[in-house]
């Protein structure tokens, strides 16, 4: 992945990718869009777009990031609904990170849902 792509694998550079949505010039129009993006603040360690995006119900009152763990890859196996026509959805993933050295991967299926009308992460399936 070079230097300034978005880790979400999608291809444009960051800053017009994930980054828009993470700075808040653009909010999320599908459930993988907001997975993407999610995955993206992962990678780029940033926690208050993650709370930002999490249900309410199910926000935890805080998030500490691993600074060990080093997320590589993500692939989207499958979605359901989720569509800017829906207002719920999954998105299965999986989602490559290095620990210390030592590859591997978390899988989930996970469920959306517009909340104020935007799209927003609940919990796994």
């Amino acid at each position: 992945m070079a230097k300034n792509t978005c880790p979400c694998g999608l291809g444009p550079l960051y800053a017009e990718c994930c980054g828009r949505l993470h700075d808040g010039r653009s909010t999320a129009t599908t459930a993988e869009q907001l997975m993407r993006s999610r995955y993206s603040a992962f990678a780029v360690r940033d926690a208050p777009y993650l709370l930002r995006t999490w249900a309410a119900a199910t926000r935890p009152a805080d998030l500490q990031l691993d600074h060990d763990l080093h997320w590589t890859g993500l692939e989207i196996l499958s979605t359901t609904d989720g569509s800017p026509f829906h207002t719920e959805g999954t998105v299965e993933f999986r989602a490559h990170y290095e620990v210390n050295g030592h590859p591997g991967h978390q899988q989930e299926l996970s469920r959306f849902a517009r909340e104020d009308g935007e799209w927003v992460y609940v919990a796994p399936v």
